[in-house]
Parts: structure tokens; C-alpha cells; sequence
């Protein structure tokens, strides 16, 4: 079943079909949130407000953008939301990195550093304006077009540009500190 299909049903009264939406997108919005806030937040709990919010918006949904665009909408806005909420800066400890696969051909000495590496990377993406990293996060992470991460943030395509463009700018300065 498509998702208009889905939402046009649940708007209808068929509540249970919003079991099928949570199936299909809830592994997607634990890793956006994830990739947005790190463990600064508990992620089954922003992802469970999420669906709460969208089901409170699927009335207003239009279908001029895909039901996953008005979803990562939604997540990004729960995630800012909570994230303004606690008022917390993550801190290198509380960073965790999801297992990597140890490669044969490395040493030891070189997997630490690849480590130190990527945690200083999401550290340095943590202290990037909420705008910025959610740009940057869809693009890098998630492959989003420009004009999809336009679409999901609500804004110009120029201001996409210049988020991005100032995001890698400043996560180059970060990283060199």
C-alpha cells in the first residue's frame, strides 16, 4: 500500500493503519536523531514524540512534498524542540559511537586514531547551530538534494546553500581547534 493510500485511510477513521506508517519510518527517525543529537536525547522517546506529532498533523498534510519530507520536518522540529528544552552541550563522553567492523588491515594504533577522529567529528558536529547541522546532516548523512532539504526545513534553496556552506565552515574551524 502507498503511503497516500495509508494516510488517506487513517484520515477515514482506520487508525489501525498508522501502525503500518510507525513500521515503515521509525528506524529512519531513530537515526536522523540520532545523527542531529548524538545521545544528547533519549532517541526512543523524541521518536515516539514524533509520531505522536504527526498523528496530530496528518490532518494538515497536503501531499505536496512526500510523506517521509513532512516526517523528517517533524523530527527535526521535535528534535530542536527537546534539544532547547535540556539545554545541554554534549560532551565527549557522552558521545557514543555505534560499533564499527575492525578491518583486518588495520593496527591497532590506527583503528585509535580513526576513533579519536570520528568522535572529535560528532563533537564538532554538536556544536553547530541547530540550522546547520540539520542542513548538514541531510545532506551528508541522509544524501538529500538541496531542494529536498529545502523542502524539509522549510526555507530557500539559498539558504540551504549558505547553511551548508556555513556549516562546513565552521565545522573545519571546529575540528582545527
Amino acid at each position: 500500500m502507498e503511503d497516500k493510500e495509508i494516510v488517506e485511510r487513517i484520515l477515514a477513521g482506520d487508525t489501525e493503519c498508522y501502525a503500518e506508517i510507525v513500521r515503515r519510518y521509525q528506524q529512519i527517525v531513530a537515526n536522523l536523531t540520532y545523527k542531529l543529537c548524538g545521545t544528547r536525547l533519549e532517541i526512543e522517546e523524541v521518536t515516539q514524540q514524533v509520531f505522536v506529532e504527526l498523528y496530530m498533523a496528518l490532518p494538515r498534510f497536503r501531499f505536496d512534498s512526500k510523506l517521509s519530507s513532512f516526517i523528517y520536518r517533524i523530527t527535526v522540529n521535535v528534535v530542536c524542540k527537546m534539544l532547547n528544552k535540556s539545554k545541554r552541550f554534549v560532551s565527549s563522553d557522552e558521545l557514543e559511537t555505534p560499533p564499527q567492523q575492525v578491518s583486518s588491515d588495520r593496527n591497532v594504533e590506527q583503528q585509535i586514531i580513526h576513533q579519536e577522529q570520528l568522535d572529535q567529528l560528532r563533537t564538532a558536529i554538536g556544536h553547530l547551530k541547530d540550522e546547520q547541522r540539520t542542513a548538514l546532516v541531510l545532506y551528508t548523512f541522509e544524501d538529500f538534494s538541496y531542494q529536498q532539504i529545502a523542502d524539509v526545513m522549510q526555507c530557500t534553496l539559498a539558504k540551504v546553500e549558505s547553511l551548508i556552506f556555513r556549516a562546513k565552515k565552521n565545522l573545519a574551524k571546529e575540528v582545527k581547534r
